[in-house]
């Protein structure tokens, strides 16, 4: 037998002996559970995952889960799940945490979105959170009501009294509230305010809102609102009232405008935990952190409907300009 063959066949031999361990890749398994639809997200958290290594198919497989606006089913989609014997669980929102800190103690939860993680019951420290959970936060620290106030009036120059949407459904939305009568002050900008946490309350708000003098809308952030926002784009565009919200989920569904943390860029960065997660680290020692990156929204085919213009300068410094109603 020639070297040449000898050598092939060598070659040969040590395919066979490395392609069985290159074929047993582990897959991990990734529960993904949310409060509401969110394709965007997923598809946020996948492209954070990508940058990471992990391709779906491949060495990942996600279990995800939609609650299509109805808190009430988080723990059954959650329990579901679980059954799959995951290696990590993502969900979205203060109301997500907390129904998977419920529903266990050992697997790793990582959460995005969480309006206020402290205040909401989901961690006792930001810093060490302990525990099996950890996450990131997109809480609107001090001054949003100002910018919302500002921005609105650079669309809406002759506002000069807004309604103001809150929920107690947030546990830290009083701020919100306080924020924004003290940029009301500054601004010469009556300000109504109007509380609702379900959906009665939110009826009687509705009325309230339409039998008063408003001409505008801001509506404030909190599970409740966020769970309910087509609703409120549907009521603001009925009674021709210019809105500014706290995420562009409200202007995908056809709001005028919305100025928050970015909610794409928080799941994204949600993968950078699991990594982290997957190879060995306790969700416990990790911070939990808080969005850097604030984005405003802006739907141009609701401003056309309302009769508005959205000024040169105000477009530049959006991150999202849609062309047309939703």
């Amino acid at each position: 037998m020639g070297a040449p063959v000898r050598r092939r066949l060598l070659l040969a031999g040590v395919a066979l002996l490395v392609a069985p361990r290159a074929q047993a890749q582990t897959v991990y398994r990734i529960g993904f559970v949310l409060p509401q639809s969110g394709g965007a997200r997923r598809d946020a958290f996948l492209r954070g995952l990508r940058e990471l290594g992990y391709y779906e198919g491949r060495n990942i497989h996600i279990e995800t889960r939609f609650a299509e606006g109805r808190p009430e089913r988080l723990p059954v989609l959650i329990d579901e799940v679980i059954g799959l014997k995951i290696d990590v669980l993502v969900v979205g929102a203060t109301i997500g945490a907390r129904a998977a800190k419920k529903a266990t103690t050992t697997i790793p939860i990582v959460f995005a979105g969480s309006s206020d993680p402290v205040a909401g019951g989901v961690v006792t420290n930001l810093a060490r959170p302990e525990g099996n959970i950890t996450g990131f936060s997109f809480a609107a620290g001090a001054g949003f009501g100002e910018k919302w106030l500002e921005i609105l009036k650079e669309v809406v120059p002759s506002v000069s009294h807004v309604a103001a949407l809150w929920s107690s459904s947030n546990a830290s939305a009083s701020r919100f509230v306080k924020d924004l009568q003290s940029a009301g002050r500054v601004l010469k900008v009556r300000l109504d305010v109007h509380h609702a946490a379900n959906l009665a309350q939110l009826d009687e708000a509705f009325a309230a809102i339409a039998a008063g003098e408003a001409r505008a809308l801001i509506v404030t952030p909190s599970p409740f609102s966020a769970t309910h926002r087509r609703k409120l784009v549907e009521f603001a565009a009925s009674k021709r009232l210019p809105a500014m919200y706290f995420a562009e989920d409200f202007v995908e569904a056809g709001g005028l405008l919305s100025y928050g943390p970015s909610i794409t860029d928080t799941y994204r960065q949600a993968a950078s935990y699991v990594d982290k997660i997957l190879k060995g680290a306790k969700p416990g020692d990790l911070p939990v952190q808080q969005s850097a990156k604030f984005d405003l929204a802006i739907n141009l085919g609701t401003a056309k409907a309302l009769g508005l213009k959205v000024p040169q300068t105000v477009l530049l410094r959006a991150a999202r300009v849609i062309e047309g109603a939703t």
